[in-house]
């Protein structure tokens, strides 16, 4: 008969730390599955049962069951094979793995130095736990989740076009891209050199900005563009006239934009009727992502406007052009490779997170 286990408890602070290992895709897989381990036991699972569901060895589970209790989260670290032992004050580690989670009082997160005088240990021990465990409180990404009630619908509306383009037809992902500023540098910087990396001085003189109204073709990868002094619904109108009058006219035009109400104009609506062959598709709120036309803009931003120094509005627009011309004499296609399910899948996690992040923070408020 098996001798009965030191019963598993723990503290939310603990469950929290555990499980954001478990869910983040940055978490060293060792490391996540033992937190997952340790979430396991504290259910009341023996170590043979949570060793058949995680295809691994009684002995292995028991092995970081008692490293557990014995050191706390910190116990679940990797440690070093060879060398000089590690000597820290007691706790210490398991200070530095759950407490950079929560952020001290009047501060937006830890830095090593202020974990380094919290936990008693010096900043590059602090670094070196951090790094160990793929721990970075300095970054940040930004993320939105969209509250369209047709989401859903929508997203494969558009995805479907992508994956299946329709025959006998043109799919076109179109925005504009506003505000284009011509900026210029206050001072001539150093060229790129052996040695020394490009420079440009931090100030600039402001000349204005262009609007630029782009329709990606997705099957060959070339752009139909026009540019404008704003982005009204009068400029996107001829633009849409443009495009009328650039493509053949017996293929039907599908057109993935976004929400922006420029695109619902009436006057916008009433020319659509009559041109019954321009289908619009239009991506859920807060969903650029899916238009493949921001991908687009991102090359141009990265290869023309934000790296240049133009002195008029005229000289940017000609830069934007010539790069346009060049790019389709061999134009590039983007293809979207990424299934569905998946997407909404990591959608759900994304949003039961965020529910469980607001409840929590709901609570500790209260």
């Amino acid at each position: 008969m098996a001798r009965p286990k030191t019963p598993l408890i723990l503290d939310p602070r603990q469950r929290s730390a555990l499980q954001q290992f478990v869910n983040a895709d940055s978490t060293p897989q060792g490391l996540a599955f033992r937190a997952q381990l340790i979430l396991d036991a504290a259910e009341g699972k023996d170590n043979a049962a949570i060793a058949r569901r995680r295809h691994t060895s009684h002995v292995t589970v028991g092995l970081w069951r008692r490293r557990f209790l014995k050191e706390g989260i910190g116990g679940l670290a990797d440690r070093k094979r060879s060398g000089r032992p590690v000597r820290l004050p007691a706790g210490a580690l398991d200070t530095v793995l759950t407490a950079v989670v929560q952020p001290p009082p009047g501060r937006a997160r830890w830095s090593v130095r202020s974990m380094a005088r919290h936990a008693g240990v010096s900043k590059s021990r602090v670094q070196e736990i951090w790094s160990r465990n793929d721990l970075k409180p300095h970054r940040t990404r930004t993320f939105k989740l969209s509250k369209d009630p047709h989401f859903e619908a929508k997203f494969w509306d558009v995805i479907g076009l992508y994956l299946d383009p329709p025959q006998k037809a043109l799919v076109l992902c179109c925005d504009e891209k506003s505000q284009c500023q011509a900026l210029e540098r206050t001072q001539p910087g150093l060229p790129l050199g052996v040695g020394h990396v490009r420079t440009r001085t931090h100030d600039y003189t402001r000349h204005g900005t262009v609007t630029l109204f782009a329709a990606l073709n997705y099957l060959d990868g070339k752009i139909l563009s026009q540019t404008a002094p704003r982005h009204t619904h009068r400029e996107w109108l001829g633009f849409l006239k443009k495009l009328d009058a650039q493509t053949p006219a017996a293929l039907t035009v599908h057109l993935i934009i976004d929400n922006y109400a420029t695109h619902k104009h009436p006057k916008v609506r009433a020319w659509l009727e009559k041109h019954p062959r321009f289908v619009l598709h239009f991506t859920p709120t807060s969903s650029s992502w899916l238009n493949l036309i921001e991908r687009f803009f991102r090359d141009l931003t990265v290869d023309v406007v934000r790296e240049g120094s133009f002195t008029s509005v005229p000289e940017l627009v000609e830069a934007i052009e010539t790069y346009l011309a060049q790019r389709n004499l061999a134009p590039k296609a983007y293809r979207w490779t990424a299934r569905g399910e998946d997407i909404l899948a990591k959608i759900a996690r994304a949003r039961q997170r965020l529910s469980d992040v607001t409840t929590d923070t709901s609570r500790t408020a209260h």
